[in-house]
């Protein structure tokens, strides 16, 4: 069999082939939100998509813990197979499985205790709360399947199987979109049906995922005598994994925040158009996320193996194709505002006269949105989630002071400028710390060996 370990192939194209099978997943596993937002936008209209927006801080939290365990096994996971340790891999797998599980029970106690209150402290009111309502009752439930379909395909990858990963959310993208045009086009079941659709797609992922893990196309295949649970190791991949909940409960927190200060200095119709600009951005934020997490795989098997010039120049790739993405995506969007918008919305020129001032300004700074996601990736690659996990806290911190002060001078164009500002601002701090230490990479293997030893 023809050895397609990472150090046996070029950098680059190591990278690619972990970065395009993990950019097509993110952006497949995108049209769950993206076309749920064209046919709540379509059928139901503003207050539908006003609805969404307000739930979606709670899904961003269970989303987050799913990449918490997929992004913490997963790192561990493919250290471990650079290690050689197929032993370790497994029991890591073997342990993230079963927490996954674990974590989706505090999910759904979260949900039930204290949903409705969070959808009331962002201005919730109304029919938008009726809607809002009607999709977050169903993740009540569904919960489970919804933490474990995020993280089975960031495991399913790390197994060195990205085309089984790819398809696998390829498959529930497909079934999402069919779902959603039965229960929302045709049923008329409104946000509760677009939120049955997402569960019963994320369902098959699950499903289908955990059968892999027993199958011959395993590389770690399990055995259900043998499934253990390691708390040290859980402790560890949840560590590390918790800069991937904090970036989703940065997203969460942000988009509550948003929501909120709309709601004061506007209305509905601006959290309506600021769910449009969540939507198109998201495209953006998933390609970005698509390539960072393909650099995950490769910069720790490297980091394992002791083969740390190729993190350096991966991290370099990396960082090239999300910025020049980003300023690409940016300019497409500033061109094409009207057209990017009349996918969401049918005859309404309020709201599209909301959105387009938030397009114009909101995805300025798009590409370091991109960067500092690279940024935490990066350093959970390399084992230091202490690091990462600063990343996500500085990142809530940042915006916090900005978007508490900006609207009460200048309004909702105050609401959209904060976050191209508090980008520009830890943008420039990560950049300094980060840059200087893949640089140390470069350093002679004494030097390199040292560096590993203090960073552990």
């Amino acid at each position: 069999m023809k050895d397609t370990s990472p150090i046996q192939t070029s950098v680059a194209r190591t990278f690619w082939r972990y970065a395009i099978p993990s950019v097509m997943a993110m952006l497949i596993s995108g049209l769950y939100q993206i076309i749920d937002g064209i046919f709540v936008g379509q059928f139901i209209g503003m207050k539908g998509l006003a609805g969404i927006n307000l739930a979606w801080p709670l899904i961003c939290v269970i989303i987050g813990v799913g990449l918490l365990v997929g992004m913490g096994a997963g790192s561990l996971q493919s250290i471990a197979r650079g290690e050689q340790d197929e032993q370790k891999a497994r029991q890591v797998l073997s342990t993230g499985l079963i927490l996954s599980l674990l974590y989706s029970l505090a999910c759904t106690v979260l949900l039930w205790l204290f949903g409705d209150s969070l959808l009331q402290l962002q201005g919730a009111q109304g029919d938008v709360l009726v809607h809002a309502q009607d999709y977050i009752q169903v993740f009540i439930w569904a919960a489970g399947i919804a933490v474990v379909s995020a993280a089975l395909p960031l495991l399913v990858r790390n197994d060195d199987s990205p085309n089984i990963s790819t398809a696998l959310i390829g498959l529930g993208a497909v079934l999402n979109i069919l779902l959603d045009y039965l229960f929302i086009g045709v049923f008329d079941w409104g946000l509760r049906g677009a939120a049955l659709a997402t569960t019963a797609a994320q369902g098959v992922v699950c499903v289908l995922g955990i059968g892999y893990f027993f199958s011959r196309y395993a590389k770690l295949r399990l055995h259900w005598n043998t499934l253990s649970f390691d708390f040290s190791q859980a402790i560890k991949l949840t560590g590390l994994g918790a800069s991937s909940l904090l970036m989703y409960c940065y997203f969460g927190f942000i988009i509550a925040l948003h929501n909120a200060m709309f709601m004061q200095v506007g209305d509905t119709v601006d959290v309506g158009a600021f769910a449009i600009v969540g939507y198109l951005a998201t495209l953006y934020y998933l390609f970005s996320q698509g390539i960072a997490s393909g650099l995950q795989p490769p910069v720790s098997y490297y980091f394992g193996a002791g083969q740390y010039p190729r993190i350096s120049q991966t991290f370099n790739l990396a960082l090239a194709t999300i910025i020049i993405s980003g300023l690409a995506f940016t300019l497409v969007l500033n061109l094409f505002p009207e057209q990017a918008i009349g996918l969401f919305v049918d005859d309404d020129p309020q709201l599209l006269a909301a959105s387009i001032p938030g397009i114009r300004i909101h995805i300025l700074g798009l590409a370091l949105d991109g960067f500092i996601f690279l940024a935490s990736v990066y350093y959970m690659a390399v084992n230091k989630g202490r690091q990462a996990t600063m990343i996500s806290i500085s990142n809530m911190m940042a915006q916090i002071p900005l978007l508490l002060l900006l609207p009460r001078v200048l309004g909702v164009a105050g609401v959209w400028m904060t976050v191209p500002l508090s980008n520009l601002l830890l943008g420039m701090v990560i950049a300094y710390f980060l840059l200087k230490e893949v640089r140390r990479f470069r350093q002679t293997p004494t030097e390199q060996t040292l560096l590993v030893s203090n960073a552990a």
